[in-house]
């Protein structure tokens, strides 16, 4: 077993390896180093994802575990590319991007298209989740999945500090009906930590952006991630990083202040309840 840097894939499959020994044995992790023959801190930094663990480590961890061989060979496959510099995973992979975001000190945001999902109303969830593939119990599970990653911001302590650069086009993009986009535009309004609204004027390259985030953690590196409908990237290496850092940076100068922000966000409020046909007092 080699030490090196960890990566959000490693840590989000050494906490799998941690819930597995919790659920089939009744061993504690020192317990279940000294079962094995090994020191307490290997296992400690496997399940941590702070070390790669051999072939061998796996195939005596998981048998420990009373896994069989379908499934040390199928967890292998999956441990096989936890520690490399860029991981891409499945779009339906979401607990290795929640685990990133409990985890993170401070995450930085930016959304074309629609309003990050960090900060979706559970009827926003529902309208834009409904308008995609998948069978309605895949659906209800990715709105679960979303709503339950947002309770890192309603943490009493440790919330990450949190910026939103979201594009002026996610904001024209109809999501449901009026109430929904009213609901949501009050949410961004109100809920949110810092939120920077990137306008319709500003340079066309802003538009072309795929969505992408940038975490940084107290004693971990960065992590850059995008993604797409075909995967999630994971992104370790020192370029990627720096690459992203930049962009935020050109986000920077091209968006809104935030009372400039909040301030266009009060005004699509304003302009949707004017063109309602609903009376005004079932919007407040």
């Amino acid at each position: 077993m080699s030490a090196i840097t960890s990566t959000a894939y490693s840590r989000d499959l050494g906490d799998e390896l941690r819930r597995l020994r919790e659920k089939f044995t009744t061993l504690n992790g020192f317990a279940f180093a000294e079962h094995l023959g090994w020191d307490p801190s290997k296992v400690s930094n496997i399940e941590n994802g702070k070390a790669r663990a051999s072939e061998i480590d796996l195939i005596q961890y998981l048998m420990t575990c009373g896994r069989d061989t379908p499934f040390f060979e199928r967890f292998r496959d999956r441990y096989r590319y936890a520690f490399d510099p860029y991981v891409v995973t499945v779009p339906d992979n979401l607990r290795t991007l929640a685990m990133t975001e409990a985890q993170a000190k401070k995450i930085t945001c930016y959304d074309v298209l629609s309003v990050p999902g960090l900060i979706q109303t559970p009827e926003y969830s529902r309208a834009l989740f409904g308008t995609g593939r998948g069978t309605p119990a895949e659906i209800e599970e990715g709105i679960k999945w979303r709503l339950e990653r947002q309770t890192i911001l309603r943490r009493a302590q440790g919330r990450p500090e949190c910026f939103f650069y979201v594009h002026e086009l996610a904001l024209q993009l109809r999501v449901g009906d009026d109430r929904i986009m009213d609901e949501q535009y009050l949410r961004m309004l109100f809920n949110t930590h810092i939120l920077r609204i990137v306008p319709m004027s500003a340079s066309p390259a802003a538009i072309r952006m795929s969505a992408r985030m940038l975490f940084n953690f107290e004693k971990q590196i960065p992590v850059a991630y995008c993604e797409t409908d075909i995967g999630r990237v994971f992104a370790h290496d020192g370029a990627a990083i720096a690459d992203s850092r930049e962009t935020f940076k050109w986000l920077d100068a091209l968006a809104l202040d935030e009372g400039q922000s909040r301030s266009m966000l009060a005004s699509y409020v304003s302009g949707l309840r004017k063109d309602s046909h609903e009376p005004h007092a079932e919007l407040a």
